[in-house]
């Protein structure tokens, strides 16, 4: 049993050798997609907003209420130094409020935004976060667009279908764990495989006998990355492999040369009835197996050389402190830097950051949340750009995902579960430096405004979620007829591809 083993990881180092040093593969027919969900429900009406004056003076009405106003400052507001009074709301600036930020960061779409309903505006202007300015960059220099209000739909809703329920309605819409389980594997919570593990299915067979390393997972295992046979690979923020046996038989465990054979064999061990024990034994061969010549790939230059993050400052704190998604991101960066050596041609990844359930303390923690994926991004941009001397940004495409949006009005200090908004698409090979599909007019239902657009304080979605990844899908290689069976309400929709990518 303990032989049996042996020849797993054995073959995997034949493959390895057989495939040659990453500085000879070519990266030209490597592509990867990677998923960066925002666990907890982005509040994206402060991520990417319209600021023309018609637009801006909804929502600062809207948000700039309660005692810990949400309301962001507009455009050219130069930053309001602690302890002194912001000329634009009357308050005494400090840490962690917007006062201090400074003003919303501009952006100019390529493609001017249509004109929707009820709203003065003849022309429409949009804005970020003055948190993400490294976003801002990537956006100018067209390796970023934006897609506006995007959300889960089975067919094209209004906001008269919607309060007539007159057509079908995304289940358990405002319930975190089933929007998230909706945004990744079109179910609600309890659904067994992902779009991102059935486009691996589809595409695996291209990584050779390497396919143990089609998805991955440097934030922690998720519906995404499950399919009917791609199993989704753990990596910890180090790149360590999730299932290791030190060494090899004869090496030390808690003291004992032997402890490694007899744990292996254990773990391996076929004599068993129990099917449940065969299967987990098979698993877990495979991933011992696969963690050994993984460990001896990270240790070449063209993994190493990945660089570390920058030091990351929390703005609403002033302090230093990790900024976790770009460690998952660095160990993504490394995998693609060894893809060549296992053959790879196609991979999924997720990563994650949570801690976006915003319904109070939204100023503290939504702004350092932004500045952690602003930071991620431009990292992560800057290591794909020399991959062994290769520039790999064509080749990655990464995008932004979350459970849903927030209410447009504010709750006090933060805002209650809600429905679309805009997400973010990044890579070499993304129509940057755009906006892709409509935002919507803003502004509640107030002293006689109505928005087409909105119930109550949510925006229903006028993109859909099966649209943007089967954009995202088509790119990655996954056929028209095949996109239609992974996403059986993507004909429901006329416009199937977005075109961003």
């Amino acid at each position: 049993m303990g032989l049996g083993g042996l020849a797993t990881a054995t073959s995997f180092g034949l493959q390895l050798a057989a495939a040659g040093s990453a500085a000879g593969q070519s990266a030209t027919d490597y592509k990867a997609l990677v998923c960066i969900f925002l666990f907890g429900g982005n509040d994206a009406n402060n991520m990417v907003l319209p600021t023309d004056a018609d637009s801006w003076g909804r929502y600062f009405s809207a948000r700039n209420q309660g005692a810990g106003p949400i309301a962001l400052m507009p455009v050219g507001t130069a930053p309001t130094p602690v302890g002194q009074v912001n000329s634009v709301t009357g308050r005494t600036s400090a840490l962690g409020k917007p006062e201090h930020w400074g003003g919303v960061l501009a952006i100019a779409p390529k493609t001017a935004q249509a004109i929707p309903q009820n709203t003065s505006a003849t022309t429409r202007t949009f804005g970020l976060h003055p948190l993400m300015s490294e976003t801002k960059s990537l956006f100018d220099q067209g390796r970023l667009a934006v897609l506006a209000n995007v959300g889960t739909l089975i067919q094209p809703t209004t906001k008269v279908q919607f309060n007539a329920k007159s057509v079908p309605l995304p289940v358990s819409l405002f319930s975190h764990n089933d929007q998230q389980s909706t945004w990744q594997a079109g179910a609600t919570e309890g659904a067994r495989t992902g779009w991102g593990g059935r486009m691996g299915d589809l595409l695996m067979s291209v990584n050779g006998q390497n396919t143990i390393f089609t998805a991955i997972t440097a934030g922690g295992t998720a519906v995404f990355l499950s399919g009917q046979n791609v199993l989704q690979y753990p990596l910890s923020t180090n790149a360590s492999p999730a299932v290791t046996v030190s060494g090899t038989l004869g090496s030390s465990l808690f003291g004992s040369s032997q402890a490694p054979a007899a744990l292996k064999d254990i773990i391996r061990d076929s004599v068993t009835s129990s099917t449940l024990a065969n299967d987990y034994g098979a698993v877990v061969n495979r991933s011992v197996g696969a963690s050994s010549v993984l460990n001896e790939v990270f240790g070449r230059a063209v993994v190493t050389a990945v660089p570390s993050p920058p030091a990351y400052t929390n703005p609403s704190t002033g302090q230093t402190e990790t900024n976790s998604l770009a460690l998952q991101l660095r160990t993504v960066a490394r995998m693609i830097a060894a893809a060549p050596a296992f053959g790879l041609k196609r991979q999924v990844f997720m990563v994650s950051l949570g801690g976006w359930d915003s319904h109070d303390n939204q100023n503290r923690d939504q702004a350092n949340n932004l500045s952690k994926v602003s930071q991620a991004l431009s990292y992560f941009d800057s290591a794909l750009a020399n991959i062994g001397g290769v520039d790999m940004r064509s080749n990655v495409t990464a995008f932004t995902a979350s459970d849903f949006s927030r209410t447009y009005s504010t709750n006090g200090d933060g805002t209650d579960h809600a429905w679309a908004g805009p997400q973010l698409i990044m890579g070499g090979a993304v129509k940057g430096g755009d906006m892709y599909g409509l935002y919507p007019t803003v502004g509640m239902d107030i002293n006689g405004f109505s928005n087409p657009y909105m119930t109550g304080a949510a925006f229903i979605p006028t993109t859909s979620v099966d649209q943007y990844a089967a954009t995202l899908g088509g790119w990655f290689g996954v056929s028209s007829s095949d996109l239609n069976t992974i996403f059986p309400n993507l004909k429901n929709f006329n416009e199937p591809n977005l075109g961003f990518v």
